[in-house]
């Protein structure tokens, strides 16, 4: 036993230098009373804004279960790195309220290397109720192509449970047989019209011209091809289409792969066939509203909705930016964003916060005010700007909402990622547009070093308030920001170094503006 002493005694003094050690390198945070930059570190958890613990979410497939009474959102699975041949297996997430979800794993796997399905793309699923069969239709992409193959068909599995699907392996939809590109044959989107009928309509090209194509079924099971169900404007490559019928409006959803607009839109119609016709052959398309129909920013894509009856959501996927840079911008998968689609009494569209999540911000967090210009007062809450000013205050919690009224006849900047001791911070600009008619929501990189203007992360134009006044109510999830204005206007996007740093209210340019009711909330 005595020979033991020695070691024993080694190790405890070991330990104690080493934790000794330990807190001599550490540097205590004042974390209420400073505004100093503090570099976060991008959790793998998402609190209300859903990814996967292993990489990340693309091209959302929303579909209401009618018997579990749950909305089941697939999704195309991003690892990084994916496998060279075999990629984007469908997972998928269940929720009621579009703000929890619970994973459920992969649904359906990648074929082999040699097989027609090698790589999955986007589809839809559906159910058939006379038969109780729930479907799946999904783009095959081929990996190894022979003189014979197509490289993207539209394939089917089916289901009885949601849980354990079977491939057909003898359905085969190939764009070709009917005229259609076979390197662009994808994107299948099922809907129901009112006479019962089934249609699918698919992304491709045909005699240099970028269109949907359309097929119909009796059954889910045979289908038969009808032509073109609508061709794109200007020829723009459109995918991930969503055809629904929303009180007495048809609507189409689609992804503009264009880069100068590449941004989720829609078109509609009081009929079905008044729909086809909005994006004629032949000159310009008619638009629903004076923003080109354009539901969000750039950095939500892949949108699809679904409903149960009473709710309809809409689900696509916000970028990630690489090596966590705000100045990058990954291009493809992300994390899942989610909003509420309203229609408005002319049969137009706009987004709105999910009710479940608004409720999980519901743990209250004090506003402090930290620095301010010498041009801006306050009183009882609310502060006045002459001229130039800024306002900052104190740090963000990783999740927050945060909610305030300004009244501002010019630019409005919300500053995040603020500190003292750095140059630079990032801000979305609600920026006047067309001679001040209009605005716009840009992402810039400012202060001494900046870049200013972030490409591929601004907004639609919308119509300035008559009266100057934003109620801003924004959600934060870690980088994931999502904006609404006025219960009228969406903007989502990626934002790295918010959490657990200063953030500011500013503006510029002559007049007097305010801003008051400024409150913060996080979650539980």
């Amino acid at each position: 036993m005595k020979k033991m002493i020695f070691p024993l005694l080694l190790l405890t003094l070991l330990s104690a230098f080493s934790c000794q050690k330990e807190a001599v390198a550490e540097t205590p945070r004042d974390w209420d009373g400073t505004v100093n930059y503090f570099a976060p570190t991008e959790p793998y958890a998402f609190d209300t804004y859903y990814k996967p613990y292993a990489g990340y979410v693309a091209d959302p497939m929303p579909f209401y279960d009618p018997a579990s009474k749950e909305f089941k959102v697939f999704y195309l699975q991003d690892y990084r790195p994916n496998p060279v041949a075999t990629y984007h297996p469908i997972w998928g997430v269940s929720t009621r309220d579009a703000a929890h979800y619970i994973s459920m794993g992969e649904v359906i796997p990648c074929g082999t290397r040699e097989e027609q399905d090698a790589a999955l793309g986007t589809g839809c699923f559906c159910y058939n109720p006379q038969t109780g069969v729930y479907y799946c239709y999904y783009t095959g992409h081929k990996y190894e192509l022979s003189a014979s193959d197509s490289r993207e068909i539209v394939m089917r599995a089916r289901s009885t449970d949601l849980k354990t699907w079977t491939k057909d392996r003898s359905f085969f939809l190939k764009g070709e047989t009917d005229g259609y590109s076979g390197d662009d044959f994808r994107d299948p989107c099922i809907f129901r019209d009112d006479d019962g009928q089934w249609h699918m309509v698919v992304t491709t090209r045909k005699d240099g011209r970028n269109l949907f194509a359309e097929y119909t079924s009796d059954d889910l099971e045979s289908w038969s091809h009808q032509g073109v169900f609508m061709y794109t404007a200007w020829n723009r490559f459109f995918e991930c289409p969503d055809v629904f019928k929303m009180g007495g409006y048809w609507y189409l959803i689609y992804s503009d792969m264009f880069d100068d607009g590449r941004m989720v839109k829609y078109v509609m119609g009081s009929t079905l066939s008044e729909l086809k016709g909005r994006l004629p052959k032949e000159g310009s398309p008619i638009w629903p509203d004076n923003k080109e129909g354009t539901l969000d920013s750039r950095l939500m894509y892949a949108a699809k909705t679904a409903s149960d009856g009473t709710k309809r959501y809409i689900w696509g996927w916000c970028p990630t930016r690489g090596g966590n840079n705000n100045t990058t911008y990954q291009g493809w998968a992300g994390n899942l964003v989610a909003h509420t689609v309203v229609q408005n009494s002319d049969g137009t569209l706009r987004l709105t916060p999910i009710a479940g999540i608004a409720e999980k911000y519901s743990t209250p967090y004090a506003v402090k005010c930290m620095q301010k210009a010498d041009s801006v007062s306050e009183s009882g809450g609310t502060y006045t700007i002459n001229g130039d000013g800024h306002i900052m205050f104190n740090r963000l919690p990783a999740c927050a909402r945060v909610q305030m009224r300004v009244e501002c006849p010019k630019a409005i900047c919300l500053g995040f990622a603020r500190g003292i001791d750095v140059p630079k911070f990032y801000s979305l600009i609600i920026n006047p547009e067309d001679g001040g008619a209009r605005r716009k929501i840009n992402f810039e990189e400012n202060g001494e070093g900046g870049q200013g203007f972030i490409g591929g992360s601004d907004s639609y134009l919308f119509d300035k308030p008559a009266d100057d006044i934003y109620n801003l109510d924004l959600y934060i999830d870690n980088s994931v920001f999502v904006l609404y204005i006025n219960d009228k206007i969406t903007y989502t996007n990626r934002l790295y170094g918010a959490q657990r740093n200063a953030w500011s209210v500013s503006s510029w340019g002559e007049g007097v503006w305010k801003v008051s009711d400024i409150r913060i909330s996080t979650v539980k």
